[in-house]
């Protein structure tokens, strides 16, 4: 049988490191750790989506340190025992012949809250009689994340200075465990997106202000991880490319975001919107090819933020990721084909089915010898294609 050649199954080289394909399992928190800590849950979870054919797999968000978590639940890299617990995922993750890929993240103000399943809300009483004690969370200024929450502590300039030497151990880490790539957050409202949004950064020093200061945070954990992270590695970074929010962060701040931290040695950007409760959704429509305009949309749709990677990228000249309601094998190939991405970031469709990228590949053509699966699996799937 003949074979097609789509893009979403050639491989891809960003500085020493080749993908086999474009599919990336996004980060999905899966509040199962053990302070910090994978689990078995973790062992098995990840190196499946290996299994079933992506070319990267991502942990969940990880924590740079204690309180950077989400909830109790969140994985963590800010000790070496976080590290050695990773190193047999890796393993596995490479065995199946994906790239491992670590996000390093800070909660901020959206930390201390109960795992979804427990009530999704601030950790109470009982949570605590159980283990879950809430703790202070951080963030650029003192104003919580509801009204009815309590204050952040607003972090000074020497304990902003000290997280971005948290991103950067976490870095290292991450290379004694064997990752490949690096994401950092700083989308969704978490601690470095709530310094980059003048909706949630109201400084006045180096640290807020303009947008040049409210993107130095951001820049100086760029810097510092590059430090640690070899120069063969790619380092990506997510972001929330509009705050969908007419006086939040634009999408051309974040072209000018992105150019910044191209300069800095980062080469892939993430583009997910949005992470501020209340907030309106919006749909970026290109009206003239290159130049989308935002306009209110009541429901997100299939590929709704596709238009902040396109132009990023055009405009940048750096490689970026899509990511939000892909789901669909042709609707991934097309967003490749158009030169809009160079990425997807497949997320709940991959929980849905760990072997997309494979099953992907089968619809596109672009596998007809199941070359792609597990030879346990394949040799099985070939005879039965003979029989059939």
């Amino acid at each position: 049988m003949s074979e097609a050649n789509p893009l979403l199954f050639t491989p891809i080289t960003v500085r020493g490191v080749t993908a086999r394909n474009r599919v990336v399992i996004s980060p999905m928190c899966q509040y199962s750790s053990e302070d910090g800590i994978a689990t078995e849950w973790h062992r098995v979870h990840l190196p499946n989506f290996a299994r079933g054919g992506a070319g990267i797999v991502f942990t969940e968000a990880t924590a740079v340190e204690r309180i950077g978590r989400i909830t109790h639940g969140d994985l963590g890299i800010w000790t070496d025992k976080h590290a050695e617990a990773l190193k047999p995922i890796v393993a596995e993750i490479k065995n199946f012949g994906a790239l491992a890929g670590l996000q390093l993240a800070h909660a901020g103000r959206k930390a201390s809250t109960q795992r979804p399943w427990e009530g999704n809300g601030l950790l109470t009483e009982a949570d605590a009689q159980r283990g879950d004690a809430p703790w202070q969370v951080v963030a650029p200024t003192t104003e919580p994340l509801q009204p009815t929450w309590p204050k952040a502590h607003a972090l000074s300039e020497s304990e902003i200075r000290t997280l971005s030497e948290a991103f950067a151990a976490g870095a290292r880490r991450a290379l004694a465990a064997g990752f490949d790539v690096i994401e950092v957050h700083a989308a969704h409202g978490y601690l470095i997106h709530t310094f980059l949004s003048p909706l949630t950064n109201r400084r006045n020093d180096a640290y807020g202000g303009d947008r040049n200061g409210r993107m130095r945070f951001m820049l100086e954990i760029a810097e510092a991880i590059r430090r640690e992270w070899p120069q063969d590695k790619p380092l990506f970074v997510r972001i929330s490319a509009i705050d969908n929010h007419p006086e939040g962060w634009q999408l051309e701040d974040s072209i000018v975001l992105a150019g910044e931290l191209k300069k800095r040695g980062v080469d892939v950007i993430d583009c997910s919107s949005g992470g501020f409760a209340g907030a309106p959704v919006w749909r970026l429509i290109d009206q003239a090819g290159n130049a989308p305009s935002p306009q209110p949309l009541p429901t997100r749709v299939p590929g709704f933020q596709v238009p902040l990677a396109a132009r990023i990228k055009r405009e940048v000249g750096i490689l970026t990721q899509a990511v939000g309601f892909i789901s669909e094998a042709k609707q991934a190939e097309k967003i490749l084909q158009d030169g809009d991405a160079d990425f997807i970031a497949i997320a709940r469709a991959a929980l849905y089915d760990p072997f997309w990228a494979n099953h992907a590949a089968q619809e596109l053509a672009a596998d007809a010898k199941f070359t792609l699966w597990p030879e346990q699996y394949a040799w099985w799937l070939r005879n039965r294609r003979k029989v059939s």
